[in-house]
């Protein structure tokens, strides 16, 4: 019997990265850290705790968790404006992102965002019925500003994402930057949000500021963030957003009913209870980012600068076969980004040793 599949998903397979057990997992930018003893017994109590109520249906607004959210961004961030009704979660930031297409795109609109950037990005797009637009970044992978504005005053978006620190270049936006956008969406017949993707914002240099602090005069721009990376929650699966009530209030009409579980509500609010410990290792990924890029660069290849856990390498000529021989030596890192480049996230001290050593070997 034949399927009544979309046409457009025809022939087409699942996004997905490679999850093998090797020596050095270096390939979706996770933290290389376990959650620390204390944190474990937070959530196992945590767990525990609302697995008496699991007959009954969670707080679908799931109030709480958001008012833990705000406090947290206050103190991370200084924006100490953000209340509850202006967070919103869901099961990781890419919800949070499926959820801003169901509300904000749709057949006969438009999302923009600007090569290379995430992966996911066109397929959101793609499943919501939305025309995708990316605009090719600069070489050095930083965004052309005048280009940028001329290409959302001539696109129209209704939706223009982007992330910073980007994925997979690492690079991130002044705020002096997030303002030209943002004066280039006002122009857009309809309205249009700007979503700045700050999936990697507690990895950034010091000195660069969060988007979010733009939030209090800039009513249609949103801050997306997640607890996967700095939090080492990526198996808890909880991405959120900051932005002015109006916009949370559409994103709750798109939402499934009690979309977030009691669970992943009781194991996000033990973390962030414990955010300090969680984040503990943050400093000495950022160390083990910059020693990485030096190394990188002595060895005579182009890094991106990069604020992320990650950073973005090359160029090869034949990027697969070096990818293929530092697997053989039990390192996964990741084929993205443009033709001949390569991605490495960032592990501990002794992964990336391990990464350094089979480059050489695999580059002899």
């Amino acid at each position: 019997m034949t399927l009544p599949l979309r046409p457009d998903l025809a022939g087409l397979t699942p996004y997905g990265a490679p999850q093998l057990s090797v020596a050095a997992r270096l390939n979706v930018n996770e933290n290389p850290y376990s959650p620390p003893p204390v944190v474990v017994d937070a959530i196992t109590q945590a767990v525990r705790k609302v697995s008496e109520g699991l007959n009954r249906y969670p707080d679908r607004d799931f109030t709480l968790l958001r008012q833990d959210l705000a406090t947290y961004l206050a103190a991370e961030s200084y924006v100490d404006f953000v209340e509850a009704r202006n967070i919103w979660a869901a099961n990781g930031s890419n919800e949070v992102m499926l959820h801003l297409h169901q509300a904000f795109g749709g057949p006969g609109r438009t999302i923009m965002s600007f090569a290379p950037t995430y992966s996911m990005y066109p397929e959101y797009a793609r499943d919501s019925l939305t025309e995708y637009v990316a605009v090719p970044r600069n070489e050095d992978f930083s965004i052309d500003i005048e280009g940028a504005v001329a290409a959302i005053r001539e696109q129209q978006p209704s939706l223009v994402i982007v992330a910073s620190p980007n994925n997979p270049t690492g690079t991130a936006l002044t705020l002096d930057e997030v303002r030209a956008l943002y004066a280039a969406t006002e122009d857009v017949e309809g309205g249009c949000v700007l979503v700045i993707d700050e999936a990697y914002a507690e990895f950034r240099r010091a000195g660069v500021p969060s988007a979010a602090s733009l939030i209090p005069t800039h009513p249609n721009l949103a801050v997306s963030r997640t607890m996967s990376k700095a939090f080492a929650l990526a198996g808890g699966r909880l991405g959120y957003l900051v932005a002015h009530e109006p916009l949370i209030d559409a994103l709750r009409v798109v939402r499934l009913p009690y979309h977030l579980s009691a669970v992943t509500q009781a194991v996000a609010r033990a973390a962030l209870a414990h955010h300090r410990e969680l984040q503990a290792q943050v400093d000495e990924i950022r160390a083990e980012r910059d020693d990485t890029v030096e190394w990188l660069r002595e060895q005579g290849y182009t890094v991106a600068d990069t604020d992320a856990n990650f950073c973005l390498f090359g160029p090869f000529e034949d990027r697969e076969k070096v990818f293929e021989g530092l697997l053989a030596r039990g390192v996964l890192i990741r084929v993205t980004g443009p033709e001949g480049w390569l991605r490495v996230s960032i592990g501990t001290a002794t992964e990336m040793a391990l990464f350094r050593s089979a480059l050489l070997e695999v580059t002899a």
